[in-house]
């Protein structure tokens, strides 16, 4: 059995800043040699149930709102508000809750999240109005957008730059997984049992609260920026003692730079600051481009076919199911392959690729919901790579010091896209037939991989401290 678990004594926050950089690049070199095992295993499965239910939450509304359209005799406006309500509210979590994490740690903001998303799907239920449920769609969306970039964070932050992008991604295919878990309830359950049903599933996430924070260790990066040496040594012990009780060497530590002192400039200017402006401008546009397309195509999609192709509900929503199901396999092929491709030319082909079957569906003219199935949701397919693994790539370009805000503030470009999509089939729609939205989104796309193929740069492979100074 290795007896490589013992370390030199930690040091109190008053040590001095260059020995305690010295400790810290000590303590990072440590985590980047552990197995993905017991504890590790277990901290992506809680948060990653937590974000699978964010993914639920999130598009449940897309397989309300067929049903909502005919009840309250919703306009096309209106149904775009209620999906953008949700999205804005996100907005403004994901730039709340992202602030917070980097000053009260990442473990007490996501309990708050869940508390948030869980107490909204609730009032969700009764909502007696368009008005009602654009209220209570807002007011969760605090919480679902505030819960994802924060929990992307602390999961980066355990993992080794070896295997970042797998152990990452196949945490965050839970959220893609809760989305197919929306459209498969909502074929199942909203013919029979009515809309309200898909608010009451959501409110299973609260029993999460309690064992995620008795349970879950606090990010030791997270720690060592805040000049918590102690806790964090405490915290890297704990996981490597687990992987040794559970008979998994550990190598040794391999050379990792010296990290950032504790007391390190952080803050909304840095996202400017020389060294990462260039990064932060081409992510939002990524995050834009990405979910401006697949939010405004999968949460239109079942209304599409019901308003405009006569589709019957239950078939509609079977329509939705395929999509996200698509997506979900789209997704756990990126997470296997995307440490072997690399970040920045697995984008690029995805966005390009994506454009070509939209741009078919404009040349065909969409003449059947059929046809509109097939490309619409090959296109969604290929871009769900892109949407789902970004927070994994945002996280990777900035600092502990900033990595949440980073997440947070490319996150709130999310929330954004996906208010503009609905707004912008709705109107594309009335103005110029359904044909328009697919080439404007294909133009989008096309716009998304010229900005990456000449500003993004690759991480795979990279240490987080080695990434950013």
């Amino acid at each position: 059995m290795p007896a490589a678990i013992a370390s030199p004594p930690a040091s109190s926050p008053t040590a001095a800043p260059d020995a305690m950089a010295e400790q810290s690049g000590r303590l990072i070199a440590r985590l980047e040699r552990l197995p993905i095992a017991g504890t590790l295993v277990w901290t992506r499965v809680v948060v990653g149930t937590a974000t699978f239910f964010d993914g639920y939450t999130t598009l449940a509304i897309a397989f309300v709102l067929p049903v909502l359209a005919r009840q309250w005799q919703l306009s096309p406006g209106q149904i775009g508000w209620i999906i953008s309500s949700g999205y804005v509210g996100q907005l403004l979590g994901a730039l709340a809750c992202s602030w917070l994490a980097e000053r009260y740690g990442r473990l007490k903001v996501l309990t708050g999240t869940i508390v948030i998303y869980t107490a909204m799907s609730l009032l969700c239920i009764f909502s007696w109005s368009a008005g009602a449920l654009m209220l209570f769609r807002f007011l969760q969306g605090i919480g679902t957008g505030g819960e994802v970039p924060v929990a992307s964070a602390y999961i980066n932050e355990f993992a080794s730059a070896s295997r970042r992008g797998r152990f990452f991604l196949l945490y965050e295919v839970l959220f893609v997984v809760g989305l197919a878990f929306a459209a498969v309830l909502g074929y199942l359950l909203v013919p029979s049992l009515g809309w309200r049903s898909l608010f009451y599933v959501g409110l299973l996430p609260a029993a999460l609260t309690l064992p995620m924070r008795m349970l879950l260790p606090e990010s030791p990066r997270w720690l060592l920026s805040k000049g918590r040496v102690a806790e964090a040594e405490a915290v890297v012990a704990r996981l490597e003692a687990d992987a040794v009780a559970r008979g998994r060497a550990l190598p040794a530590p391999g050379p990792v730079r010296a990290v950032a002192a504790a007391g390190a400039r952080g803050g909304w200017a840095e996202l400017f600051s020389p060294v990462y402006r260039r990064r932060t401008l081409m992510v939002w546009t990524l995050w834009f481009a990405a979910y401006t397309v697949n939010n405004g195509l999968v949460t239109w999609l079942p209304t599409l076919y019901v308003k405009f192709f006569d589709v019957k509900l239950q078939t509609a929503l079977g329509y939705g199911f395929v999509t996200n199901l698509f997506g979900v396999a789209t997704s756990i092929l990126c997470a296997f392959t995307i440490d072997r491709v690399g970040r920045r030319r697995w984008y690029i082909a995805a966005f390009l690729l994506a454009a070509l079957p939209l741009l078919a569906l404009f040349g065909l003219g969409a003449r059947s919901a059929v046809e509109v199935l097939v490309l619409a949701t090959l296109a969604y397919g290929i871009v769900q790579t892109i949407t789902f693994s970004l927070y994994l790539y945002t996280a990777e370009l900035y600092p502990t010091r900033i990595r949440a805000l980073g997440s947070g503030a490319g996150s709130a470009w999310l929330r954004i896209g996906s208010s503009v999509g609905p707004l912008l089939v709705a109107q594309m729609v009335a103005g110029f037939g359904v044909t328009s939205v697919f080439a404007a989104f294909a133009a989008i796309l096309a716009g998304g991989g010229a900005v990456c193929a000449g500003f993004a740069i690759e991480t795979r492979l990279r240490v987080l401290e080695e990434l950013s100074p």
